[in-house]
């Protein structure tokens, strides 16, 4: 039995509900400072500098001027059911357009974001998702990440709340996805678009 297609009203009707649950991040940033101002703020405190050592670690030395401050290298849907792992390199966003995931129907996952931060402190990172249908956007979703240091040859995850891929005969089918990487300054660190595909099964 061929699966109905949902028609432009239906999915409406679905953004519609969906905008109502819409939740914007309430966050003010502080004044921005740089590692070095950081560092030396009362280095005559003995006991804060160490502890300044402990909080932001080995600073890591970046040779390449052209490396980027913030580098997101990928993104994993966790899911403890899929057959097999589903990650995106982001370092090759040419490559993104031919990897589509495939996801079964009413599975709880979250979504992984693996990043470097590689010269000075970034605050307020900020994920941001918009969902798209035939065009219509479906829902939109922002997550706070927080502030980091830079760390020397490591990578931080950030992993979002749990969420539910959509269930029933109207919502299988393929969704566009928009991605943004964000901080307190208006940095888009990275933009990028994937496709999801929403299944009876992981297979069929």
């Amino acid at each position: 039995m061929a699966e109905q297609e949902p028609t432009p009203e239906q999915l409406e009707e679905l953004a519609a509900a969906n905008k109502e649950g819409e939740n914007a991040v309430n966050y003010k940033p502080p004044a921005q400072k740089s590692l070095q101002e950081i560092q030396q703020l009362d280095e005559e405190d003995e006991s804060l500098r160490k502890y300044k050592e402990a909080l932001l670690g080995k600073v890591a030395t970046v040779a390449d001027p052209s490396v980027p401050n913030v580098q997101v290298m990928r993104m994993t849907l966790v899911c403890d059911t899929a057959p097999q792992p589903l990650v995106l390199n982001l370092q090759d966003l040419d490559k993104l357009t031919k990897n589509q995931f495939v996801m079964k129907e009413g599975i709880e996952y979250r979504i992984k974001i693996t990043f470097k931060v590689n010269k000075d402190i970034v605050s307020g990172l900020k994920y941001t998702q918009q969902t798209f249908r035939k065009g219509i956007r479906l829902d939109k979703s922002d997550y706070m990440v927080g502030s980091y240091g830079p760390k020397a040859d490591e990578e931080y995850e950030f992993l979002t709340t749990v969420e539910e891929s959509p269930k029933g005969m109207l919502v299988r089918g393929t969704y566009n996805i928009k991605s943004k990487f964000t901080d307190d300054d208006g940095h888009d660190h990275l933009s990028w678009e994937w496709s999801l595909t929403i299944k009876k099964d992981w297979t069929n």
